[in-house]
């Protein structure tokens, strides 16, 4: 081989190999994925920020799609940041760009729905022009509006009715969780009984709404670390839950004075973020 075809060719290799260095194998990403939630608040945004740039340099396909679907149902919980954020649903975007996922009776696949959800609900951008994304974000404005229009009756452990209509005048928070749920019950429950406590003399009720069995939620209770003070509201077959389109836990939902939704959280919030949902209403630091 000529000298310049060597010279040439070593070069290119060179040029290369850092690339080649720098691809993340699926296996590691699932791994890494599956440690993400391990991590401490301070430590996983840059984590996340990381794997979303490891899965863009994936290869396209619908594993691709897979990864960056369980990145984005991820990345809600808590608040990483508005980067954060906009990483995944950038990786999220490519990679349906590159292999649409096909429709399931004419519904957009979940990988849609939570690219919508993170564009909907977390003020993230996408250039992607897809008519099942479309579809995602249509179905998430239909269900708020049935938010908006959905009203209940349910009663706490001593059988005291709370009707959500009737809460005219007041600000109500609804959570959604369960016992199970442990961002529920060791992260958003002592802050929520914080805030409940801090602003109940200003009209804020929070209501906490649970599906499960009323002995298995009285006896988890009774061995909490804190006095959970707002009511916990018994949902038995999850009717209420569907009313709100409730597909996981937590949940929250702020409606106003006036009975209009004011916020919705999709994931486990942190007080920040609870109190920045608040704010969209009258009530006072």
């Amino acid at each position: 081989m000529p000298l310049i075809q060597r010279t040439l060719l070593a070069a290119a290799i060179l040029l290369a190999a850092p690339l080649l260095h720098a691809q993340t194998s699926e296996s590691t990403i699932k791994k890494q994925l599956g440690n993400l939630s391990s991590l401490s608040a301070d430590q996983r945004p840059a984590a996340t920020i990381k794997l979303a740039a490891d899965i863009r340099a994936l290869p396209a396909g619908q594993s691709k799609v897979k990864l960056a679907d369980q990145l984005a149902q991820i990345v809600t919980a808590g608040d990483q940041g508005a980067e954060a954020l906009q990483a995944v649903a950038d990786a999220l975007s490519q990679a349906l760009a590159q292999s649409p996922a096909p429709a399931k009776n004419d519904q957009p696949p979940m990988a849609y729905m939570d690219l919508a959800k993170l564009v909907r609900y977390e003020s993230v951008t996408t250039p992607l022009a897809d008519p099942l994304f479309a579809k995602a974000g249509q179905i998430l404005t239909a269900n708020d509006a049935d938010i908006q229009k959905a009203d209940f009756t349910l009663k706490d452990f001593s059988g005291k009715k709370y009707t959500l209509s009737e809460l005219r005048g007041k600000i109500v928070l609804v959570n959604f969780f369960t016992t199970d749920c442990q961002p529920c019950t060791t992260l958003e429950m002592p802050n929520l009984d914080l805030i409940y406590t801090h602003f109940q003399a200003q009209g804020l009720i929070v209501l906490s709404i649970t599906d499960e069995n009323p002995f298995k939620v009285y006896n988890t209770i009774k061995g909490w670390t804190y006095h959970y003070n707002p009511p916990i509201l018994l949902d038995p077959g999850d009717k209420v839950a569907k009313q709100f389109h409730v597909d996981g836990v937590p949940r929250t939902f702020v409606f106003g004075r006036d009975g209009k939704l004011m916020a919705l959280a999709i994931d486990q919030c942190t007080q920040r973020q609870f109190l920045n949902m608040l704010s969209k209403t009258d009530l006072r630091p």
